[in-house]
């Protein structure tokens, strides 16, 4: 099985570039069917209002529920407050499975944080660069699990990259993502030290070519379940944890919508299975 843990969907209000304006995919899921990427992680480009692109965002999950997993995108500034009702909706009607925040954004604050943690939903944080923050995120919120893609820098900062090694070596709850690494030796190095089960496979589509990013992981010429763990059971084993409702009160005053039914989702039931093949933590 492989699982693309970062890909952006649907429309943004910006006309900057395309990360504000649309993520299309057609292109893409004809590229990732091509490459053998049964399933795959979307949440919004930057958008002014998260609150309406994580509803786009979940139109597309729901088209092909079977095909995308979904994360909720939060602001850190303009979302302060309301964290918990936007993650609620998120999870308990949408059926999302994580959290997404980007540094430029705003930087990531307590609420998020411990948001992530009452709904046990991995946090893929984007720190641009700004790689010492993982020391904080580690430390304060030990039971929360933090992704860094691009291993801490999409621009290419090999100081940002080699740094985030260390983190990934020393904290069991931080994990990066493949998604723009170009200087592989980086890669195999964060492998090497730091093992298979702390390397998710990601392409940043549907920008980045899905294949010539899973080609990177293959590349690695890794045995078959260090390379399994890469491609789906370590993303795998951050879903089956997460909870379908917070352990912490709402807050007076907000609102959330009710809750669906609970579905059964036989991609992260078989988990348990993919944990049994790949051998125990």
């Amino acid at each position: 099985m492989i699982i693309d843990a970062h890909c952006h969907a649907g429309k943004g209000d910006g006309l900057t570039g395309p990360w504000d304006t649309a993520a299309p995919l057609a292109r893409y899921l004809r590229r990732a069917a091509q490459a053998g990427i049964e399933r795959t992680v979307l949440f919004s480009v930057f958008h002014s209002n998260y609150a309406e692109a994580n509803r786009c965002v979940a139109r597309i999950v729901a088209s092909r529920p079977r095909r995308f997993y979904g994360f909720a995108c939060i602001h850190p500034s303009r979302d302060r407050g309301r964290v918990h009702a936007l993650v609620r909706i998120a999870v308990e009607r949408y059926g999302f499975r994580g959290i997404k925040v980007h540094r430029h954004d705003a930087r990531i604050t307590r609420e998020i944080c411990e948001v992530a943690r009452a709904f046990s939903l991995p946090m893929l944080y984007d720190v641009v660069g700004e790689v010492s923050v993982v020391e904080l995120l580690a430390t304060e919120y030990p039971d929360v699990s933090f992704i860094i893609p691009h291993m801490g820098s999409f621009a290419d900062d090999w100081r940002a990259q080699l740094a985030l090694i260390d983190h990934l070596v020393r904290h069991p709850n931080v994990y990066t993502d493949t998604s723009g690494i170009r200087r592989f030796d980086l890669l195999e190095q964060a492998v090497r030290r730091a093992g298979a089960r702390k390397v998710i496979f990601g392409s940043d589509g549907p920008w980045l070519h899905p294949g010539v990013e899973l080609a990177k992981v293959r590349a690695l010429r890794l045995p078959l379940q260090d390379e399994q763990r890469i491609l789906a059971g370590n993303l795998l084993r951050l879903l089956s944890r997460v909870r379908t409702q917070s352990s912490v009160r709402v807050a007076a005053g907000t609102s959330a919508a009710p809750p669906q039914s609970e579905a059964r989702d036989p991609w992260t039931e078989e988990y348990s299975a993919t944990h049994a093949a790949l051998g125990p933590e």
